[in-house]
């Protein structure tokens, strides 16, 4: 789970029944998937919401002889929390990458977050790259699209003005009735005939 600012912050949470820090996590409920579960226990455990971004990948383990597999994606935090946390947990750390590394006590989890967080500070980083770029691009288009539409309303009305005058040799107002007579008696002239 990350947090923007200035620096990237990792949150890493201390479990009231063993005083251990580990990453965000918790069992899935009855016919809940793997993701809405992740989402949830996040939220219980940080009282942060968020917005789930990329899988990173999942790690395995033994505990009292069964196997456990832990899922984990990386999520946006909100920069306020939006609720308490749940009694389970004794604290929550926001920490840059390494420190958030050191201050997990399980070895397995150290590697997963020493290895796969690189990865999704870097995504996280390309990503806002990417958001600034397409905003510049698009703000760049709007700036064009009017630059272009002032010079073609200026471009027309440029072509109306130089039309009448060359019909007539006056100003717009008189070289429109002048055209318009013009018409007018041609179409009389014709029927004479």
């Amino acid at each position: 789970m990350v947090r923007n600012g200035a620096r990237p912050l990792i949150a890493v949470v201390q479990r009231a029944k063993d005083e251990l820090w580990v990453l965000p996590r918790g069992k899935l409920k009855l016919n809940e998937s793997a993701l809405a579960g992740a989402r949830r226990e996040v939220v219980e455990e940080t009282g942060h919401r968020v917005r789930v971004r990329e899988f990173l990948g999942a790690i395995t383990y033994r505990a009292r002889g069964r196997l456990k597999v832990v899922q984990f994606w990386r999520m946006q935090a909100a920069v306020n929390p939006s609720r308490d946390v749940m009694k389970d947990i004794m604290a929550v750390e926001w920490l840059p990458l390494g420190a958030a590394v050191r201050r997990l006590s399980y070895p397995l989890e150290k590697l997963f977050l020493r290895n796969v967080g690189r990865h999704a500070l870097r995504h996280r980083k390309q990503r806002q790259r990417k958001q600034r770029s397409t905003a510049a691009k698009s703000k760049a288009r709007r700036h064009t699209a009017k630059s272009r539409s002032r010079k073609s309303r200026a471009r027309r009305a440029s072509t109306s003005r130089n039309r009448t005058h060359k019909v007539t040799g006056r100003s717009a107002p008189h070289a429109r009735e002048t055209t318009i007579l013009q018409r007018v008696f041609g179409r009389l002239s014709q029927q004479a005939t």
